[in-house]
């Protein structure tokens, strides 16, 4: 199988080490392209028979499975170079969320997919979205899942939850490397702790939580309950947390939500000027 990844930025990049990482893919598999062509070539480099495509549509001709890790913005002109040569046997994994399946299928006449990858996959691990197209076969779908689940925990989802679900799979890491980091600045100054035993005190913890969380046995509020002791030191945490954090997630999602809801409709302008440009 010949996969191409159109796009070798950030998590273009990631991408493709992680798959390389993970055996699924050798470089001789892969065929990249990106519109500076500088960063694919480099990519290429550190990985010898990865090969560098010359052209969008080239790329698209050479691959069966290609992976379009671009922005929102970048995605009309992308498809208008590659829908010519796609063909109905090739499959199309979009990784963008505000670009939706309709819009992919109703300009390309291959199979198409969407999923959303996390920076965690680059260690091998997370979540990966997976939304799919009503042209692929229940044997294309295992496929994917079979490949993704060499990097991560292939989950499938519909389409309307894409937000949210990204929320905590693919934009949850930020997130959660911020209180991380509030812990970790609040310990050094209030107490002079190096920061870099208390970095590695708080990482540490990240990593056993989340162990706790998926193959320990535990849920959030069980866990919770396992480590305070009522009158304690974890109790007296947990209840300022509460009081302060009050609605604070919710206007997170609200927030993530609302960019989003943009995102979409500047999508949805752009393929409709194409429309009636046709």
């Amino acid at each position: 199988m010949k996969a191409g990844f159109i796009g070798t930025g950030s998590m273009g990049s990631i991408l493709i080490e992680a798959f390389i990482q993970s055996g699924v893919l050798n470089p001789e598999q892969i065929i990249v392209g990106n519109r500076t062509a500088a960063k694919a070539e480099r990519l290429a480099e550190a990985y010898p028979g990865m090969r560098v495509a010359v052209s969008n549509a080239e790329l698209v001709e050479e691959s069966d499975l290609v992976f379009l890790c671009i922005k929102p913005s970048e995605y009309k002109c992308v498809i208008d170079e590659i829908k010519d040569v796609a063909q109905p046997g090739q499959i199309v994994v979009s990784i963008t969320s505000p670009v939706l399946i309709r819009h992919l299928e109703s300009q390309l006449t291959c199979k198409v997919m969407k999923m959303i990858p996390s920076i965690t996959n680059y260690a091998l691990s997370g979540a990966t979205l997976m939304i799919f197209g009503e042209r692929l076969s229940d044997s294309d779908k295992v496929m994917l899942e079979n490949m993704l689940a060499h990097i991560s925990a292939p989950i499938a989802v519909t389409e309307e939850y894409t937000r949210i679900c990204s929320d905590l799979s693919s934009v949850g890491p930020a997130f959660l490397s911020y209180f991380v980091q509030q812990f970790i600045d609040a310990a050094v100054e209030k107490t002079g702790i190096p920061r870099g035993v208390a970095t590695q005190l708080a990482s540490e913890m990240v990593l056993g939580t989340g162990k706790l969380l998926t193959t320990g046995g535990f849920d959030p509020v069980s866990l919770q309950k396992r480590v305070t002791v009522p009158g304690g030191i974890t109790e007296a945490g947990l209840r300022l947390m509460d009081s302060e954090l009050d609605g604070m997630f919710d206007r997170l999602v609200k927030a993530t939500h609302a960019k989003y809801d943009e995102d979409v409709e500047k999508i949805e302008a752009q393929f409709a000027a194409a429309k009636e440009r046709a």
